[in-house]
């Protein structure tokens, strides 16, 4: 089995990876408050239908521009495996769920301290067995520090941040 190096990350991917944390509490906490007043249901066909909107607007926009380097794409990578498509499902029951635990006693910062598990975990699963495609990579002790630190981090926020 071979596991090739990692590249270095860019600062700038660092930076677009902490504004994504940022967005996605924003995200859930928008999603939570729709729920409390409509329903995990309700949120996440607002969720849904908003994105499908803009997505639409923006497919629109920069469609004619995007056929040729889609043509170029395809050629060379072949078509999107089917399981890429389950993502919407995905996102759909990740909306639910999220805010149906934000309207719980775990509250905003329990639910993402404990989906951060969850992301962490299934990451360094998809990492070790080169899940969805991805390069197979050996994990090390950083790794497992990682996940010790963020779940105790986690319980501290749940067992102690209850108020």
């Amino acid at each position: 089995m071979s596991f090739p190096s990692a590249p270095r990350a860019n600062p700038l991917h660092l930076l677009a990876a902490f504004a994504t944390g940022g967005l996605l509490s924003l995200a859930v906490f928008i999603n939570g408050e729709a729920a409390r007043y409509g329903g995990p249901m309700f949120s996440s066909w607002l969720a849904h239908g908003v994105g499908m909107v803009v997505s639409a607007i923006v497919l629109a926009v920069i469609w004619r521009r995007q056929r040729a380097a889609k043509a170029a794409a395809e050629s060379e990578a072949g078509k999107a495996p089917l399981w890429a498509y389950i993502g919407g499902v995905l996102g759909a029951a990740t909306v639910m769920l999220t805010s149906t635990a934000v309207n719980s006693p775990l509250a905003l910062a329990g639910t993402l301290a404990l989906g951060l598990v969850g992301q962490v975990v299934l990451s360094l699963a998809a990492d070790f067995w080169g899940l969805l495609g991805l390069p197979k990579r050996r994990l090390g002790w950083r790794d497992g520090a990682a996940v010790l630190l963020i779940g105790g981090g986690s319980l501290v926020i749940i067992l102690f941040g209850l108020g």
